[in-house]
């Protein structure tokens, strides 16, 4: 009898997490929209109570847009490509997907890829920095 619990439970609560990415997703993206208006309308009321000129405001709007993270897909694509790499290990190792020791090289090869991503991103960081000073 329980056997047959587990067998309908196991399906059941891939299906009730599978749909509940989106909403997720949906609640995640409106929280940060409604922070973003939020930040902005703060700089706003900042902008017209202290009378600030013209180009002021369009350094601060610069500044603004210079502060995202430039190296997220480059991140995401050393994990994805490390996760690939390590589940094609797996897979050649023959093991399969339930087994524990499927996701382990699946993880260490995030982890590398994570790794990698951050010699990257320190370099290329070191680079623009002394090309910034190089400049004037």
């Amino acid at each position: 009898m329980e056997t047959e619990q587990i067998g309908v439970l196991i399906p059941l609560a891939a299906v009730v997490l599978s749909l509940g990415i989106p909403f997720v997703a949906i609640i995640c993206g409106s929280i940060i929209s409604i922070r973003k208006k939020n930040r902005e309308t703060e700089l706003r009321k900042a902008i017209i109570e202290n009378h600030v000129d013209a180009e002021s405001i369009k350094l601060l709007v610069e500044e603004q847009k210079q502060t995202s993270d430039k190296f997220t897909m480059l991140r995401w694509g050393c994990i994805l490509l490390g996760a690939g790499l390590g589940a094609a290990i797996s897979c050649m190792a023959g093991y399969d997907t339930q087994s524990m020791y499927f996701w382990l090289p699946t993880l260490a090869g995030m982890g590398c890829g994570m790794l990698v991503s951050f010699f990257i991103e320190n370099k290329l960081s070191k680079n623009e920095k002394q090309e910034e000073t190089d400049e004037p």
